[in-house]
């Protein structure tokens, strides 16, 4: 499943064709994704003009003064900006027609996504979907800290990289940087949440951080099915230290890598840099 640095990619690569844009047509080849469609994508977004694009979480919102699309790409969605007259293939399930800039064609953002995992939603003006109520913080600003993972963390018996992972104490560190992130603390992933000192949470903050900002710079993780919108690859996977690595050396300190599987997700740690 593409993670917080893949959406930002996306969101990035995306934002400068969009904004500004008003919005000429909305094509649904299929009523549903992972949730029905809501009829506001047709009957409110043609004819507003995109006045941002936001990532929240995993989420992406086309912002509108109509209303806000609202989009997750899954596990194999994925978002391009094509020629209008690009034909669509099996997959290709939303198109949003956009109208022409000065000197340059119509183009459509296009939405696809084989497994049909992803969603589009609408989140009418000065409300937050219900999708989006709960949330914590985002992981690259002020309001996510150490201090922060300490307080939230006293009397957590659940795993570390899970209690991580849990999107109501912050948004986006999903299993893979998760893994890397507790590597480069020197943190095992298997210790309670509730049993890590405020010292040592610390450092995890200030590793998510730069591990998602370098994430980010690099285009994200390819594994299987994420392109960035331009089509290319991430390279980030490149750099992993853990995620993946089972009985590989641990570049660090050579002792091989490790694996089990913590809440349904694969694991990775090095037993001898990470206690």
């Amino acid at each position: 499943m593409p993670e917080l640095p893949e959406v930002e990619t996306t969101r990035r690569g995306i934002a400068p064709h969009l904004v500004g844009r008003r919005i000429t047509a909305v094509t649904l080849r299929r009523a549903d994704l992972r949730w029905p469609i809501p009829p506001e994508i047709t009957t409110l977004l043609p004819g507003q003009r995109i006045e941002a694009v936001e990532r929240r979480a995993k989420y992406l919102l086309l912002h509108t003064a109509a209303g806000s699309a609202l989009l997750h790409l899954g596990m194999t969605g994925v978002l391009r900006v094509l020629p209008a007259d690009a034909p669509p293939g099996p997959h290709d399930h939303v198109d949003i027609a956009l109208e022409a800039a000065p000197g340059q064609p119509a183009r459509v953002l296009r939405f696809t996504d084989p497994r049909r995992f992803g969603c589009l939603l609408w989140q009418p003006p000065g409300a937050t979907h219900d999708l989006l109520a709960a949330l914590g913080p985002e992981p690259l600003t002020e309001a996510f800290d150490g201090a922060m993972l300490w307080h939230l963390s006293r009397g957590r018996r659940a795993a570390v990289k899970l209690f991580l992972m849990d999107n109501a104490v912050v948004v986006g560190v999903g299993n893979i940087y998760a893994s890397e992130a507790l590597h480069a603390a020197g943190i095992d992933p298997r210790r309670p949440a509730g049993k890590v000192s405020r010292e040592r949470y610390d450092r995890l903050a200030a590793e998510v951080k730069r591990i998602l900002a370098w994430a980010i710079e690099r285009g994200g993780t390819t594994l299987r099915d994420f392109l960035n919108p331009d089509g290319a690859p991430g390279y980030f996977f490149r750099e992993l230290m853990v995620y993946g690595r089972e009985g590989e050396p641990c570049k660090t300190c050579g002792t091989p890598i490790r694996q089990t599987v913590l809440g349904q997700r694969s694991t990775y740690w090095c037993p001898r840099c990470q206690k």
